[in-house]
């Protein structure tokens, strides 16, 4: 991993075209933000965007495509939101249908796709101010979870919010408040600390995306604001065709990480 933690964008981009890095993303390419996908037709992309503005913390917007292309020219002109990201997810009449390594053959003119920002951008922070990253050490992915917190409606979008959980000290989770404030593009400060069955979470150890993770005696879990959050609003909204990337398997962007923090 080490290695992949250094690697360029562009390198990662074209590593994850040719299947050749199938897995999640967090920890490629430190310094550079990663991004969630949600791909939607045209004919809902405003309500869609609306949406976004409403809810940044659960879906802060980094970049929107032109209908019809894969090409995030400010996020990365030279990548391509088709091929780009190691995992997708279909959805159809809210219905997840397949996941794919690859979406051109579902591409047409009337696509828009949706960068939002990613928590795994602010992890690189956090593990700088000496706070483990657990689901890094298990080498899986970071555990979500749907809430009982609900999104500010939008035309047609309305859901849960979906929320990431990193187990720490509670020493820790008073540095992790303050590291990750100044990102408030990638999803800001947690939105929750300690009792998970408070926002609606029944059982911590079965996540509804990702992976379980150890959580020690005393830590307590932290929860930030997900980009995943739209695809728990496609399953209650049901559009035609949503196309999303699997939890957990980002687009990695030429963004650096530090034109997104606030001092």
């Amino acid at each position: 991993m080490s290695a992949l933690t250094m690697m360029s964008p562009s390198e990662a981009r074209e590593m994850i075209r040719n299947n050749q890095w199938v897995k999640p993303t967090s920890g490629v390419s430190n310094g550079f933000i990663q991004a969630n996908l949600a791909v939607l037709p045209k004919d809902l992309a405003f309500e869609f965007l609306l949406f976004c503005q409403r809810n940044p913390k659960s879906c802060p917007i980094i970049d929107v495509t032109e209908p019809g292309s894969g090409i995030a020219s400010l996020a990365a002109p030279n990548g391509d939101i088709k091929t780009d990201i190691p995992k997708y997810r279909v959805y159809r009449n809210g219905e997840l249908v397949e996941e794919k390594t690859d979406v051109s053959d579902l591409w047409d003119e009337n696509m828009v796709g949706f960068l939002i920002g990613c928590s795994f951008t602010f992890e690189e922070a956090l593990i700088k101010n000496g706070i483990p990253i657990r689901h890094n050490e298990e080498n899986c992915n970071v555990p979500m979870y749907k809430t009982n917190i609900q999104s500010v409606k939008a035309g047609r979008f309305e859901g849960p919010m979906v929320v990431s959980m990193r187990p720490m000290t509670e020493k820790d989770a008073i540095r992790a408040v303050q590291v990750t404030s100044r990102f408030p593009s990638v999803h800001g400060a947690p939105v929750h600390i300690g009792n998970s069955e408070s926002i609606g979470i029944k059982n911590i150890n079965e996540p509804d995306f990702g992976d379980r993770v150890t959580i020690k005696e005393g830590e307590v879990p932290v929860f930030w604001a997900c980009g995943v959050t739209p695809q728990a609003v496609a399953m209650q909204v049901k559009p035609e065709i949503m196309i999303t990337h699997a939890p957990g398997h980002m687009f990695i962007t030429d963004l650096k990480n530090e034109k997104f923090s606030v001092l």
